[in-house]
């Protein structure tokens, strides 16, 4: 069975008595958490290095994670300077990032001495500085000569009150899409780099207009895009994945943006066993739920998969963020990219990338807005495109129903209306999401669909009806549901990296009872494999910690009666002394399809008029009714 690694801080004396005392027989006395322990062990210099034996003998700057306690934290900082510098390395605290336990910095040092920092008790791990994601080849752009023009619209934002936000490479000084978008620059921004100032101007068209279409009106914006000019040509360039990080911390602890796209990163794969602090940053801020955060998968998906340099790169490992990767059509034929990272993901996050977007091929190129007045459309490929584009579908949500919708509930149903398409969950995630906003805001014949969201309390169970009228008994019923969560995270345990989870129970039929003595219905598995299962396998199959959920079940409409899920928020924390609890948002998006019964979408309605609210329209979007074939 899986089981849990627990780092121990202690003074040399307690260990050796604690020692002493299970040596002679004496148990574990007041501790109910812990019901066996395993082995003990001191983290060796192997435990703690990563990526250095293939680290060239030249590298001289590494990246060092400590735990830091909450008490003695100072103490801890400065002996460990001082001790880097015994060592002949030197530890630069000025540009540390701290995060729930865990402190990351910058040290210069030589490969020969990292032997000797590790031995440092609370050293947790040391690899080489990782590089900046920002531009891969595959995304280099060419200008489409000889095609038809697609022309801007002159409309402002179908809703001027949302807020999004795209940290990149800046934008040119004379772009056409400047006014739909802000351009910023961040504190201690150094002069702009034109490669850099292209990625920035295509991830924003994007995040606009989506992937234009030659000969056609680009469509008319769902919001304006603030856009914050990160990167930069200094020198340090070694330094630049700490600077970038601090620049867009600083941004969102300053304003609260409903969307944020990052098309870029670390330059590098997730791990099982650590997380990274561009993911613990990014998802701390997350934990409340109120931001929908997209992030590129990254377009390393053609390296090799043995070693897991295909998977998913940082952050893409964020539980309360939509990671997205490239698929290489818009058309119905399509396939992951062949560019586009993998997954799996860490568990819990285990379904990573979550969504793939339209992201371009060699044969069907990502479509851009023209750098300049008068020149031409420009193409190129990536998930840094994906990424935008999925944003902006999610805003096209927002902005046609307001802020009824939360930014979970807008997540599920970009997960909930997917399209598998036959290609396999830890290249596809969830699907590739539609291209047309009228397939979220508009129920297909036969079906209806209904959205859950609020927030509720650890241990606290509530019921939510899947509304299937009681009439509706002829023929299948095929339902689907998809739930998100936020949840609070802690990088110092990546196997217990969330907080929070969601347990769904389903029970099918109001008047069948498992025993005579029963008060609820009887259940039936719809998450799970098995009403009954082992928490291992609850672990690894249906990702009990999971922040998102999907599944769809066929049953005959004869075995429903009034149907309901009971979801009950299971905390890790609640149990724990001292600990206040802490209510999470959740969102919960359920489908009803009938093979027999035409009108399923009035019935609901009218059966169940005081009980759900029927989604009305903000603002119109304009929507095209495509008849069914």
């Amino acid at each position: 069975m899986d089981t849990t690694e627990l780092f121990v801080a202690g003074k040399r004396a307690t260990f050796e008595s604690m020692l002493q005392h299970l040596r002679g027989g004496g148990g574990i006395a007041n501790s109910p958490q812990l019901q066996i322990l395993e082995g003990f062990r001191a983290p060796s210099a192997v435990d703690k290095k990563r990526g250095t034996s293939e680290a060239p003998q030249s590298t001289s700057l590494f990246e060092v994670g400590l735990h830091l306690p909450s008490t003695d934290s100072e103490m801890i900082l400065h002996t460990f300077e001082r001790y880097a510098a015994s060592c002949g390395a030197h530890a630069e605290l000025e540009r540390s990032i701290p995060i729930s336990g865990l402190i990351f910095m910058p040290v210069q040092a030589n490969l020969d001495d990292l032997d000797a920092l590790s031995k440092f008790s609370f050293l947790r791990v040391v690899r080489p500085m990782p590089k900046l994601r920002t531009m891969h080849p595959v995304e280099r752009s060419m200008r489409l000569s000889g095609l038809r023009d697609a022309p801007l619209p002159t409309e402002a934002p179908v809703d001027p009150s949302i807020r999004m936000a795209v940290f990149d490479g800046g934008l040119p000084p004379d772009s056409p899409i400047l006014p739909w978008a802000r351009p910023f620059e961040s504190e201690g921004v150094d002069e702009p780099v034109n490669e850099y100032l292209e990625h920035g101007h295509m991830v924003t068209s994007a995040a606009l207009f989506g992937s234009l279409k030659p000969g056609e009106p680009a469509p008319r914006p769902f919001s304006s895009v603030d856009h914050y000019r990160i990167l930069d040509g200094k020198e340090e360039e070694s330094y630049s994945l700490y600077n970038t990080l601090s620049r867009i911390r600083d941004v969102l602890k300053r304003e609260d943006y409903d969307f944020v796209n990052l098309s870029l990163g670390p330059e590098l794969p997730i791990e099982d066993d650590e997380v990274h602090p561009w993911t613990a940053v990014l998802d701390e801020h997350l934990s409340d739920g109120k931001t929908f955060l997209a992030v590129a998968a990254g377009n390393n998906g053609l390296q090799d998969r043995p070693s897991g340099n295909a998977r998913v790169q940082i952050p893409s490992d964020c539980v309360n963020a939509l990671t997205v990767g490239s698929a290489n059509s818009a058309q119905s034929n399509w396939d992951r990219a062949e560019y586009s990272a993998i997954g799996p993901g860490r568990s819990p996050g285990m379904v990573k990338p979550d969504l793939l977007s339209f992201g371009g091929s060699s044969w069907e190129p990502f479509v851009f807005a023209p750098r300049s007045a008068g020149s031409e459309l420009e193409s190129a490929v990536g998930t840094s495109f994906a990424s935008p584009a999925a944003l902006r579908m999610a805003a096209g949500i927002r902005a046609h129903f307001g802020r009824n919708i939360k930014a979970l509930a807008l997540r599920a149903l970009l997960v909930h209306c997917a399209d598998r398409g036959g290609v396999p969950i830890d290249e596809a995630g969830w699907g590739r999401i539609p291209s047309s906003i009228e397939d979220f805001v508009v129920c297909r014949p036969n079906s209806v669909r209904i959205v859950y969201q609020g927030t509720i309390e650890p241990g606290q169970t509530v019921r939510m009806e899947v509304p299937l009228p009681e009439d509706v008994t002829d023929g299948m019923v095929t339902i689907s549901a998809t739930y998100c969560i936020s949840s609070r995270t802690d990088s110092r345990t990546p196997s217990t990296y969330t907080g929070s989870a969601i347990e769904p129970i389903f029970r099918p039929h109001a008047e069948k009872f498992s025993t005579d003595e029963s008060i609820h219905a009887a259940t039936r598995s719809f998450f799970q494999d098995g009403d009954y299962v082992p928490e291992d396998t609850l672990r690894k199959r249906a990702h009990k910690w999971e922040t998102t959920k999907h599944k769809s079940e066929r049953m005959r409409a004869s075995s429903l009666l009034r149907p309901v899920f009971d979801v009950r928020h299971v905390s890790r924390v609640e149990l724990l002394p001292g600990e206040p609890k802490q209510k999470t948002e959740y969102a919960l998006v359920i489908s009803l399809s009938t093979s027999k019964d035409q009108d399923i979408y009035n019935k609901v309605v009218r059966a169940f008029s005081g009980r759900l609210e029927v989604l009305q329209p903000v603002v119109e979007v304009p929507i095209s009714i495509r008849p069914e074939r």
